[in-house]
């Protein structure tokens, strides 16, 4: 009932709430677009857009790796001059644009962010103890943010169960000299149905600095490509968020059915002076491997010839970083598989060619791609619900060390190299996606990388099924172990087991490596 009284109030005298209205005049429109504007405040300076920011606020960044950014309110954050910012940004960008600049300046204490990518002076300021550092797995990451967004206070995830973001002792901040100050502190863990989770709390900030494409003069706001990414999420987490566009058009110019965020969200528009839109990894088809590269080794060749071989028809599968990516280059054409990546993109292409680059187009690996027809962007959030809602069959990913009975490690070397666990620990967390590694059989100073039990923090506890390397193909049975079930031509039995620090089964049905056809 109240809601009626609420809808007949908002009607023009006369007009019953129990049938349709009339179309409103002329005049009403105009008066509930003026109405609305005076709620969305439009500047022309990014310095006066982010009034209010001070020392200490908590500022989150949309954009992934260099993708989206709010470059030109980053610049205004730089000029204010503000300092001991906590920022939330899915990655860090590079060192001499993004983010990096406020680092570079030292006006960040703290980054929550869930992958450091190539910023090596992020990485350096961590370990020298200079800035407090936070690492969430992404999807959690844009997880905690909705559920700021929506008056969600805290959630239950299975992602991170059985690592340091369960357990707690994940480093957040060193001391000069090198020794731990901060350490992040264990989850809460219950029980659902037979599985773990672990709980994990919501995200809001004072400020939200945002990068749309278009806007409207109401403050409604759509993205282009995979743009969206994080800054949608963003957006309505924030007590004042700011969205920096490329163009500003009239009330009308966009169907209601194509606004990506309303109004209701924005609170200041600013129309950026100018965008660089610098790209972190230009990537096209037609251009060839440097000579020397690791495109050109025929060990990693040999890998991703095999990985290819794990496709089917129909299947929606997402590739990491690296070996697994390049894979793709040889799904067969008989078959259709629909590529995933977690920035947001569902119908990855081929790479583009050189005059077809664009910007707002890229793979989570911070590369450029093109789209198939048919494909679709969407936003981070929407992105892991794929994840973690188990609608992917395989993912296939890159490892620094994997055990005998399927534990994951590919995100942390302690004290000496960072580089974030990114979207992996999401992606090996659901029981419904098939884990496949990639990887070299050992390091280069000849170590073994399948280990009795891995020595580096954990992206995933008994979630790996197949490992595939230069020598050997292994299955994983996550209570008995592994078992060996092909074997490349140029290896034995003996130099599978000198190279592989545990024990394994041997396959009665062993078999020589597969190996794809380029003409499949």
């Amino acid at each position: 009932m109240a809601a009626l009284r609420l809808l007949a109030w908002a009607l023009p005298r006369g007009v019953s709430a129990l049938r349709p209205p009339p179309a409103l005049p002329h005049r009403l429109i105009r008066r509930y677009v003026s109405d609305r504007s005076g709620s969305v405040h439009f500047y022309t300076d990014p310095v006066k857009a982010v009034e209010g920011v001070k020392d200490g606020s908590t500022v989150m960044l949309g954009g992934f790796g260099l993708c989206g950014i709010p470059e030109n309110l980053i610049g205004a954050l730089k000029t204010k001059g503000v300092k001991d910012l906590k920022i939330v940004s899915s990655n860090v960008g590079v060192d001499d644009f993004g983010l990096g600049i406020l680092l570079a300046s030292k006006q960040v204490r703290r980054v929550v962010c869930s992958y450091l990518g190539e910023n090596a002076l992020c990485e350096k300021l961590y370990l020298a103890g200079e800035l407090e550092l936070e690492m969430t797995p992404q999807g959690t990451l844009a997880e905690r943010i909705r559920a700021g967004g929506t008056g969600v206070p805290a959630f239950y995830t299975p992602t991170g169960y059985g690592t340091l973001v369960q357990e707690g002792g994940s480093p957040i901040r060193y001391a000069p000299d090198g020794h731990l100050i901060t350490l992040s502190e264990p989850r809460e863990v219950r029980e659902f149905q037979g599985r773990f989770y672990l709980l994990e709390h919501a995200i809001r900030a004072d400020f939200a600095l945002i990068k749309g494409w278009k806007a409207d003069r109401s403050g409604n706001v759509i993205f282009r490509g995979s743009a969206r990414n994080f800054n949608v999420p963003m957006c309505k987490a924030a007590d004042i968020s700011v969205v920096e566009v490329e163009e500003i058009v009239d009330v009308g110019t966009f169907a209601p059915e194509d606004i990506h965020v309303p109004n209701i969200y924005v609170d200041r528009v600013i129309k950026g002076p100018k965008f660089e839109k610098r790209i972190e990894r230009l990537t096209t088809r037609d251009s060839k491997p440097a000579p020397g590269s690791k495109d050109n080794d025929p060990s990693r060749t040999r890998i991703i010839k095999r990985a290819a071989l794990e496709f089917q028809d129909g299947m929606y599968a997402n590739l990491g970083i690296g070996i697994p990516v390049l894979a793709s280059n040889y799904i067969s054409p008989k078959m259709t598989v629909y590529l995933h990546s977690e920035n947001g993109i569902l119908g990855l292409g081929p790479f583009p060619l050189k005059n077809e680059v664009d910007a707002d187009v890229i793979n989570a690996g911070k590369q450029t791609v093109t789209v198939v027809p048919g494909g679709c962007f969407f936003a981070s959030d929407d992105s892991f619900a794929m994840i973690r809602g188990g609608h992917l069959q395989l993912t296939m990913l890159g490892a620094m060390q994997v055990s005998q009975y399927g534990d994951l490690a590919n995100w942390m070397v302690p004290g000496k190299k960072v580089k974030g666990m990114g979207g992996a620990m999401d992606l090996v967390s659901s029981k419904k996606t098939r884990v496949v590694v990639t990887m070299e059989h050992c390091t280069k100073t000849k170590q073994p990388k399948i280990l009795k039990k891995c020595t580096m923090p954990l992206t995933g506890k008994r979630c790996v099924d197949l490992i595939i390397t230069e020598k050997a193909v292994f299955e994983v049975n996550h209570s008995k172990g592994l078992t060996l079930v092909e074997l490349w031509e140029g290896s034995s039995v003996d130099d599978i087991k000198a190279t592989t620090a545990c024990s394994f089964a041997v396959s009665p049905n062993l078999k020589p490596m597969q190996q794809i056809k380029l003409d499949a």
